[in-house]
């Protein structure tokens, strides 16, 4: 299974319970309307706004680790040739105008990241 970044889960999570009790009072709103079409215009609603919520939620950046990834380089930790990684950008971490990218092979950068967390660095 594939971590989950539990930033983002929270947030939709919270996002999934205010969702609630809005549409409910919209639904209250327009039952004299009918069952389905109370349903249908309070669902249009809900994705009207939920979409943007949603949308900040699953692409900010402001909630992510920027990684950057490159085939064939040399880990600057045990000189392997591998697939190299790199955090470019998290909370309290920022190496995008590094003159020189450290890169590290899978096994090293779980490593590094590991570093990077016992820092308080969230990663």
């Amino acid at each position: 299974m594939a971590k989950v970044n539990l930033k983002r889960y929270g947030l939709y999570l919270v996002r999934w319970q205010l969702s609630t009790p809005i549409l409910a009072v919209v639904l209250y709103m327009l039952s004299g309307t009918g069952k389905i079409m109370a349903t249908t215009i309070a669902n249009l609603i809900g994705g009207l706004i939920f979409f943007w919520v949603d949308k900040f939620i699953f692409t900010s950046e402001l909630l992510s680790v920027q990684w950057e990834v490159k085939d064939a380089v040399v880990c600057v930790d045990c000189g392997k040739e591998a697939r190299g990684y790199r955090i470019v950008k998290a909370a309290g971490y920022d190496k995008t105008r590094d003159a020189r990218p450290e890169f590290r092979c899978e096994e090293c950068s779980k490593k590094k990241t590991e570093e990077l967390r016992k820092q308080g660095i969230d990663v």
